[in-house]
């Protein structure tokens, strides 16, 4: 099992009780960023994770393909989860980077936070939905 793939297992099968291995995984100085953190330091980090069971139930990740080319991994994947009785459900994309000794020193997720978060919220969402439609190529043909 490669490193990646090992991070991969970690990352599908983790629960607040797994959290206690999380250094086992990240290095102690791990850089992590998605659209809405960016943290640095394992403790953050499980931080992070932490807050994400608090608020999140019924929580999915699941990686749809994973590459690896020297000490950088690419991850496809897709998280989904219900907060407040509302399901949801978000593609990604990450960015990992292991140091020396195996370990992630650097996770940076990608995802589209305007379309699989922003433009679900009651008024936010509309705003969104009309500045997206005004422009559009589509709105100007």
């Amino acid at each position: 099992m490669t490193k990646a793939d090992a991070y991969r297992v970690y990352l599908e099968t983790l629960t607040p009780e797994t959290l206690a291995k999380l250094s086992q995984f990240v290095t102690s100085d791990v850089r992590f960023i998605d659209p809405f953190n960016d943290i640095t330091g394992v403790n953050a980090l499980r931080h992070v994770f932490e807050d994400m069971f608090d608020s999140v139930q019924d929580i999915s990740f699941n990686v749809n393909a994973l590459g690896l080319d020297g000490s950088v991994a690419l991850m496809s994947w897709k998280f989904s989860g219900t907060v407040r009785g509302r399901g949801f459900k978000v593609d990604g994309m990450s960015k990992i980077s292991f140091a020396k000794d195996g370990r992630v020193c650097e996770h940076i997720d990608h995802w589209d936070s305007a379309t699989q978060f922003y433009m679900r919220l009651p008024i936010i969402g509309s705003l969104l939905s009309f500045v997206r439609r005004r422009i559009s190529t589509q709105g100007r043909m």
